[in-house]
Formats: C-alpha cells, structure tokens, sequence
C-alpha cells in the first residue's frame, strides 16, 4: 500500500503526521507495536493501523523488517516523530534503505515525487531547504501539523526483529509539573531575575492567568532555579501555546526558536532593545518589578 508510512513513540506527535499525510492526499499507515497504542489512535484518521507482533519490545530492533516492508508496499515516505527513539529507529531505517533522511523538518510538502522539507540550523540562525526523491525518510517534531480523526482498518503484522539489540535495564526520569508543549499559556523567565525568591512574582503572574511556567537555559542550566524539561528553546521545549509571556528574557534566536509557533507573544523587558520585542506582538517596556504586580492586580479584578 503506497502512502505515508508513520512512527512515533508519542501519540500526539503521530497523530500530526496522520493530519500531514490526510492534507497531503496520502493514504497514512500507522506502524504501533502495542494494543493500547492501537486502541487510543483508532480513531486518529489512519487508513491502516499496522499492529506489529514481534519477538522484541525494542522499537529499533526492527528497522531492517520495517525497511522491507516500506520497500514491499511501495511506501512514498516514512515519517516518525522527533523523539530520541523516532531519531534512532529513523536513521536505522534510513541506512537500510540507502535513501534520503532530513531530520526535524518545521515544513513538509510533496509534489512530483518529490518532498519539499524545511529546517532550522545553526542554532535557528538559517533556514535550510532539502528536497528528497522518491521514498525517503523524516523525522517530524511535535507542533507542526493539525491532527484529524477518522477510523481505519486494523491490520496485525508480524516482522523479525534484530535479536543482536537487547534491553538490559531500563530506568524512568522524573519529571516535574506539566507537558510545556501542551500548555494553553505560558509564561517564561529568564536572566533578568535578579535572585532566585523573584521567582514567586513569576509563579503569581502564572496562577493569576492559570498558566505552566517555562525558563531560559540559563535559569534552568546555570542558576538551577528550575528543571530542565521547563527550559524553552532549539535544545529544549518547542511550545504553541494561545499566550506567551516573558519576564527579563533577552529574546536570543535559540530561545525564539521554541516559542515562534505561540498564538500571542507578549515580551517584558527593560531593554528597548531586546530582541525579545522583534518576535513580540506586544512588547512592554519596563521594569518587571513594577510591571507585572500591575498585571497580576488587573487580572485578579
């Protein structure tokens, strides 16, 4: 079955690609390796949802079967969400089929037997533009493509899997508080917090407006005032909330990166001319300390 052959580790990222393939007038077939994943994307607007049986729980382990099988059906590209597995098992694939591969494309087109993909480099810096032949491989991050709903065929499969690659140990990372990539609002903090306790002026400005609280590097890297999975930027999250509000961040291109695709940017900075305020749609300037006490009074009346 030719069309848009699809892989993520998390269903809200595969659910994208199917709404990617479904615009593009592709038929989108779903590879899931487990009966809970393929009962929750049943609904995702899949042609085929490809139940894989298999004698490993490693999802990478069957590149080499998953390559034969994009080859046998006639497959015009493979998309797999941008997650550290997706990127394994990707370029595994890639290599197996001696194709074409762009990695964390921002834009995906097709035509003519082409793909047309789009991509951010040297630290959001340029934008560079590949175009691939015939069947080729992307990796897709989250944020990019609507998703649709839909119900298609549930078809189960069995491919061999590399026995060569085994699971020794596995071992979960904490996180704390919320998805930043699925929050409706956000508001940021960055250097220009003079000490750590400033961080409450954040935390009141975030439950005034029923919001997650994100960071620079700096804040999260240098300082520690918060984890790393609420740093925003190229290396970090990449969010699309309806608001986001900085505090005292300076606007670098790696952090404009993960906050280009927000609804309504609203940027808070003593400085005129901080960078921040080019990527605004509403720019404040002036002290933080006295700017937002005023927001949170207003929003609280």
């Amino acid at each position: 079955m030719s069309g848009v052959y699809i892989f993520s580790d998390k269903n809200d990222i595969a659910a994208e690609i199917i709404g990617f393939a479904k615009s593009a007038g592709k038929d989108a077939i779903l590879l899931v390796f487990d009966e809970q994943t393929a009962k929750v994307m049943g609904n995702s607007g899949a042609d085929k949802i490809y139940l894989v049986n298999g004698e490993s729980e490693l999802v990478e382990s069957y590149a080499r079967s998953i390559a034969q099988l994009l080859r046998e059906e006639g497959a015009e590209l493979f998309a797999v969400g941008a997650t550290p597995r997706g990127r394994d098992l990707a370029a595994r694939v890639a290599v197996y089929l001696n194709c074409g591969m762009a990695s964390d494309v921002s834009t995906l087109s097709c035509g003519d037997g082409q793909w047309l993909t789009q991509r951010i480099i040297y630290g959001g810096a340029v934008q560079q533009t590949e175009v691939l032949e015939g069947l080729a491989v992307v990796t897709i991050p989250g944020g990019k493509f609507e998703p649709v709903s839909g119900t298609g065929e549930m078809v189960n499969i069995t491919l061999a899997a590399d026995r060569r690659i085994s699971l020794e140990e596995t071992m979960p990372i904490g996180h704390q508080g919320a998805d930043l990539s699925a929050a409706e609002k956000v508001v940021c903090v960055g250097m220009g917090l003079e000490k750590e306790e400033d961080m409450q002026l954040a935390k009141d400005l975030a439950a005034a407006l029923g919001a997650e609280i994100g960071c620079t590097r700096g804040i999260a890297e240098e300082r520690h005032w918060l984890p790393a999975e609420r740093y925003i930027g190229i290396s970090g999250a990449v969010i699309k909330p309806k608001l986001y509000i900085s505090m005292g961040v300076s606007g670098q291109v790696q952090h404009v990166v993960g906050i280009r695709d927000s609804q309504v940017i609203v940027g808070i900075d003593i400085n005129e001319k901080a960078p921040i305020f080019a990527a605004a749609d509403y720019g404040i300037v002036g002290d933080m300390y006295e700017v937002v006490p005023l927001l949170i009074k207003a929003l609280s009346e």
